[in-house]
């Protein structure tokens, strides 16, 4: 009753199987009865005709009859006449009440089995709607797994544990995103603690300037940590205004603000523009530069190449193990310190790189250098208005340079 109530799914079909069902049988039931009376109609104008009274002749009284004689109208018998109406008064009445007595019939019939078939087409959405309701973060490697025929019910499930697969994928990433990020603050945090409690317990002048020293060290390097996991943040969920974007010039002022340290950069582009952020995407620009320089040989070589949509940064660093260069892409995970020695580097640098392709429906690989280093590419996809593409290369180009 209270699915009735309610107005469900399988009330709405069992109202549309017993509607489209009683329509069909009452249908064809009076065109039955429809058809049976012209029948019979037919069938008694035929038993009257032939139990007719003989013609009588019409002449004048004492007159010779004319031969043949005159035709007079066809004089039936008053018991054909009564029997013959009463017997299709009779078939008629009977097979209308009949007829309205298989209607009842079938309309409850058509019901329950309207609302049996509904139930038995539902079932599985039903079962989706129990494995819904049943989920939370705890149980989220449940699947629905519908058997059956290939039809849309279970596409319709198979689409549902698909996403349950991305939702558990993303809840496990995220717990492990949270794990390190608290690792990697409770560090500098420490750091800070023990200088304020040891450093600063009556120090002499020189320990202060010391503490200080080590005070800001730290302050930046968890500054650097708090704005690259706020940069991973916002290149997770994507662009909210994408607008055109001159690549070639935002890798120029990238080079132009990353310092080389030592390592000689070659930069090869050609006028390409994409539909993105410009702030994200100087930021992954920056960040493949960063890394390609800190991790590095003393006197190496980044070649920066932009061609196709498609661009490459290649150096001349350590050599990185092929089965740990998808490693680098995860947030905290560093295979190498820096030439330098230093250990400020939050390991943040290559996973926002790929957060932020993400955003802009690029695709990033990364494969080792014989010899040592790495060669990473990010590959754009081409904009719909190919056309517009030069005359918009051309205006950003001509922007930056005037």
């Amino acid at each position: 009753m209270p699915a009735i109530a309610r107005r469900t799914v399988r009330v709405r079909l069992t109202a549309l199987y017993s509607a489209l069902f009683l329509a069909t049988s009452t249908t064809l039931l009076v065109v039955v009865n429809l058809l049976l009376r012209d029948m019979l109609e037919r069938r008694v104008t035929l038993i009257r005709n032939s139990n007719q009274l003989p013609p009588e002749v019409l002449s004048p009284p004492g007159t010779v009859p004319q031969n043949p004689p005159t035709p007079v109208p066809i004089r039936h018998t008053p018991e054909i006449i009564e029997v013959t109406d009463n017997l299709r008064d009779d078939i008629l009445q009977f097979q209308w009440t009949v007829t309205a007595i298989v209607v009842v019939v079938l309309t409850a019939v058509s019901v329950a089995a309207g609302w049996w078939l509904a139930g038995r087409l539902l079932r599985p959405l039903h079962r989706i709607t129990t494995t819904a309701r049943r989920l939370s973060l705890s149980n989220l490697h449940e699947r629905i797994a519908l058997a059956g025929p290939d039809d849309e019910l279970k596409e319709l499930a198979d689409t549902f544990d698909a996403m349950l697969d991305r939702l558990e994928r993303s809840v496990r990433s995220q717990r492990q995103f949270i794990a390190n990020a608290s690792h990697e603050l409770r560090t500098p945090l420490a750091i800070q603690r023990a200088a304020i409690e040891i450093g600063l317990d009556d120090p002499p002048p020189e320990r202060l300037a010391e503490v200080r020293r080590e005070l800001l060290t730290v302050n930046r390097r968890t500054e650097r940590l708090i704005d690259g996991l706020l940069t991973l943040a916002q290149g997770d969920r994507g662009l909210d205004a994408p607008e055109p974007v001159a690549l070639d010039v935002l890798i120029q002022q990238a080079r132009n603000d990353v310092p080389a340290d030592g390592v000689t950069v070659h930069l090869t582009t050609e006028p390409t523009v994409v539909s993105g952020d410009p702030v994200l995407l100087n930021r992954l620009f920056a960040n493949l530069l960063h890394n390609a320089i800190r991790y590095n040989r003393p006197g190496g070589v980044v070649e920066v190449s932009l061609a196709g949509y498609t661009l490459t940064v290649r150096n001349t660093g350590p050599e990185v193990p092929e089965e740990r260069v998808n490693e680098l892409f995860e947030p905290f995970r560093r295979l190498h310190t820096d030439r330098t020695g230093s250990v400020d580097g939050a390991g943040l640098g290559l996973s926002i790189v790929a957060s932020i392709a993400r955003a802009h429906s690029a695709t990033v690989t990364a494969r080792p250098n014989p010899g040592g280093g790495l060669e990473v590419s990010v590959r754009f996809p081409r904009p719909d208005t190919a056309a517009a593409l030069p005359r918009q290369a051309d205006a950003v180009a001509a922007g930056s340079t005037g």
